[in-house]
């Protein structure tokens, strides 16, 4: 006779919220996905990179994808089987795709939170969102090393 051990299966834990498409908004996504991630015992490696992306992709929701009346969307999706925490952000603006923008100076004021994205997640980018809109989503290993600092993806730019 032979004893089986017991298995415990991997599960996918999700999260998502609508937010108003204003600065408070994007605080309060960066501030909920914080605490929806210790909640979930994320390690705190993953919990400060996923703080950094989620408040990058919020204020740019609710920065350059804000229509008027209309909310935007975070979800966070942890993927314990393959290890992988997801961060998507889903606005209506579908006409407006993010871009990493051309070098800037040094002084310049703004511009480079979709560079810090790209740093800190291990892939990310834009899917449509119909009927009008768009999510921009960034995935972080929860295993793996510091990501790599070109993801090779290309982008358009939003305006």
């Amino acid at each position: 006779m032979h004893a089986s051990t017991p298995h415990t299966h991997a599960t996918a834990r999700t999260f998502a919220q609508q937010l108003s498409s204003t600065r408070r908004g994007a605080r309060l996504a960066r501030l909920l996905a914080v605490e929806r991630l210790s909640a979930w015992e994320t390690s705190p490696q993953v919990i400060e990179r996923a703080e950094h992306v989620v408040a990058e992709l919020a204020a740019n929701a609710a920065l350059h994808g804000r229509v008027q009346g209309r909310d935007f969307l975070l979800a966070l999706t942890l993927d314990e089987a393959a290890g992988t925490l997801r961060i998507a952000v889903s606005d209506m603006r579908g006409e407006r795709r993010p871009a990493i923008p051309p070098e800037r100076s040094p002084d310049h004021e703004s511009g480079r939170g979709l560079l810090l994205v790209d740093a800190l997640a291990d892939r990310w980018g834009t899917e449509p969102r119909p009927p009008s809109g768009k999510t921009v989503w960034a995935e972080i290993d929860q295993h793996g090393e510091r990501p790599k600092a070109v993801s090779g993806q290309t982008y358009v730019q939003c305006r």
